[in-house]
């Protein structure tokens, strides 16, 4: 009988290494259980016999097509409708209002990113208060692109089905107005969904970000908590070349861009502070 798979401390540390080159994430000591599980668990999938085997054909598989499986299986999506709601209420009520203010053309469409896109919660609570709350959605243009590393759920984000953990938080009239009961989920409505375009995106990596430009506000929340300083400062470059001059940047509540980089204004709007590219940035 062949002896259990195991994962050494010199494999964590060259697989921590790898997975932080490819994503940005660095794991701690302290999630080791956590990555030696899902580790073992694509092993077994891949009918790998030991980790060096496994390792070698995640290095080197031309399709890179195991290497997204374990990223999905390592990234965490937790999330809900209307989290940290006052951003929401700055969007519409400060954000757009001076970006609206400054703009030279008013039929180009205002672009939202959500970052990452987890499972759609973000994106479609955005495109539902902007629809309840800002009443210039009825004569400007708007655009919200999601994006995520994780595949999976970004096929779950598309599907716009939730459980009542991630609904918990929005009004009963919002819940009736915009989602139909499928037996024990809520199945938000196909014109909402058809009102965010999925993308998979790494944003850590450049060619990826190219892919990703001329946005008016990037919420990006929770996320850079998982990355090392220098990630976190490649992130904050990559987003202020995303972002149009005068454009906001969104981060969770436990996040400061000033710790990050110099190269964003922080703005004190009485709903939220924010982090804004320079107006007359080029």
């Amino acid at each position: 009988m062949s002896e259990p798979c195991q994962i050494s401390d010199e494999d964590f540390q060259k697989f921590r290494e790898f997975f932080y080159r490819k994503t940005g994430i660095l794991f701690e000591d302290s999630k080791r259980y956590f990555v030696d599980k899902r580790l073992l668990d694509r092993m077994e999938a891949t009918g790998s016999e030991n980790f060096r085997s496994y390792f070698t054909m995640l290095r080197f598989q031309a399709s890179g097509e195991e290497l997204q499986a374990l990223i999905n299986a390592m990234t965490v999506n937790e999330t809900y409708f209307f989290r940290e709601e006052y951003q929401f209420e700055c969007l519409v009520n400060s954000m757009l209002e001076e970006l609206v203010a400054r703009r030279a053309n008013t039929s180009t469409p205002i672009r939202i990113w959500s970052v990452p896109s987890s499972s759609g919660e973000e994106p479609y609570g955005i495109a539902i208060y902007l629809l309840e709350h800002w009443p210039r959605i009825n004569e400007l243009d708007v655009e919200i692109v999601s994006s995520d590393i994780d595949t999976d759920i970004l096929a779950q984000a598309r599907r716009g089905r939730y459980s009542p953990r991630a609904i918990q938080h929005l009004p009963a009239p919002l819940l009736k107005k915009y989602f139909v009961r499928v037996g024990e989920f809520y199945q938000i409505d196909d014109s909402l969904r058809e009102a965010v375009h999925f993308t998979r995106a790494n944003v850590t990596d450049p060619a990826d970000m190219r892919l990703h430009r001329h946005f008016d506000v990037i919420f990006c929340r929770n996320l850079l908590i998982y990355f090392d300083d220098l990630s976190r400062k490649r992130t904050a470059e990559s987003f202020y070349d995303a972002l149009n001059p005068g454009g906001f940047v969104c981060l969770g509540h436990s996040e400061s861009m000033s710790r990050i980089s110099s190269l964003f204004r922080v703005r004190k709007f009485p709903e939220a502070i924010v982090y804004q590219k320079p107006w007359e940035a080029r």
